[in-house]
């Protein structure tokens, strides 16, 4: 029996281009900001919440702070008495705290569902880096003396395409460029204001130089403080919603489909897996089919655009042919011709992606869903894709150990 989809009722991101500890802000803030925005965007207020969740990586390490739960109740008083709970899953802890709050709105557990994403990371990058070693498996010689582990990890990823299929940075350099641009039309986006150049790209040692293995600067993920949060509701709570306030219901957006797996630690094991596969990742490829499965979409020919971790270049070269755009090891292909692009065939990070619009981890899987969700309302502003109505997300945790995708349409 299918399960019943939840609406999104409305939503919010900080600005990812903020210091938070340069203006005196923590957790609290970020957290209530995020979720009051959220609230105020569905014309709720936090009476209203029946259940609420938190995705975070690494406050512990980041901030000294643990038991977000109650941080959330300080940060919105209102919340007071309702259960809340934290969620953690590397990069994925975001949507892990979605497919939470949708278990409960299936469940019957809740009408209203808060879902909050946060973390603060650039106080100090290069201890950002280490202190994420843990979602690597630390006690694996893997990451073992590595000053920079993540890069060099996916860098492995560019080595596997490239015995396997063959594999040319130039492509790599085009996926980084589209981040960017797309990042300029962003008005929460961490790189909207930089200054990028053709040299921003190139395989020049001074203007990018090289982070570990094959990749450069342009081709990592920004450090960054953020938060994003949506408000979520049952169909029958929806369509009440809607009416009160004379809204069209068909015309909100709903989650359709989710698919979620989970890999051994190393990326070392995983691509070892996947050695004989057709695609160098099968859960991968298998967590996408579950959420188009879910949502009654037969292939990827049926998105309008996709919100995916493109915590490097590499992780969206991957995921093109994981999704289905190309055959396995064809994602150039896709790169080439444009189908990527904001105006192509299927935009990929309308929004700038992990790459130029920031990687606050714990919030990343919740901002990913708020950005489809405004793709299918047209509310997307200048990132908007023209007619966009399905949108899929596609968020990593980790080495690629576990994978979520939704399926983001309208009511």
């Amino acid at each position: 029996m299918s399960e019943p989809t939840p609406f999104v009722l409305g939503g919010h991101q900080t600005d990812f281009a903020r210091n938070a500890a340069r203006e005196g802000l923590g957790l609290t803030d970020l957290l209530g900001e995020a979720a009051r925005g959220a609230l105020e965007a569905a014309d709720l207020e936090p009476a209203d919440v029946g259940v609420a969740h938190v995705g975070n990586f690494a406050a512990e390490i980041y901030s000294g702070q643990g038991h977000l739960g109650g941080l959330l109740v300080d940060a919105v008083p209102g919340l007071e008495g309702i259960a809340i709970s934290r969620h953690e899953a590397a990069c994925a802890s975001g949507s892990m705290a979605v497919l939470a709050a949708t278990a409960d709105l299936a469940a019957g557990r809740a009408e209203v569902a808060l879902v909050v994403g946060v973390e603060l990371m650039r106080a100090d990058g290069a201890f950002a880096a280490q202190a994420a070693l843990g979602a690597a498996g630390r006690a694996h010689d893997e990451v073992a003396g590595l000053d920079y582990p993540w890069p060099q990890l996916f860098s492995d990823v560019a080595d596997e395409y490239d015995r396997r299929y063959g594999l040319d940075d130039a492509h790599l350099a085009a996926i980084a460029r589209k981040a960017y641009a797309n990042a300029a039309t962003n008005p929460s986006a961490q790189t909207r204001g930089w200054h990028v150049g053709d040299a921003t790209f190139a395989a020049d040692d001074e203007t990018n130089p090289v982070v570990a293995g094959r990749l450069r600067r342009a081709d990592c993920s920004q450090v960054t403080d953020g938060a994003a949060a949506v408000v979520l509701a049952s169909p029958g709570y929806a369509r009440a919603w809607a009416a009160t306030r004379g809204r069209d219901l068909a015309a909100v957006a709903r989650i359709e489909g989710w698919g979620h797996r989970t890999a051994r630690m190393t990326m070392a094991d995983k691509l070892t897996a996947g050695r004989d596969a057709p695609y160098v990742f099968p859960h991968l490829r298998g967590a996408a089919l579950d959420a188009f499965s879910r949502a009654g979409v037969s292939s990827v020919d049926e998105l309008d655009a996709v919100e995916l971790h493109d915590c490097f270049t590499i992780s969206e070269y991957a995921a093109l042919d994981h999704l289905g755009l190309t055959a396995p090891g064809e994602g150039w292909k896709a790169v080439e011709d444009g189908r990527t692009e904001r105006d192509g065939a299927l935009p990929v990070n309308p929004s700038g992606g992990l790459l130029a619009g920031g990687h606050p981890v714990g919030a990343t899987g919740v901002r990913m869903l708020w950005d489809a969700a405004r793709q299918v309302t047209g509310a997307a502003g200048d990132c908007q894709v023209d007619g966009a109505r399905r949108v899929a997300t596609l968020n990593l945790g980790g080495s690629l150990t576990t994978v979520a995708s939704l399926v983001v349409g309208r009511g």
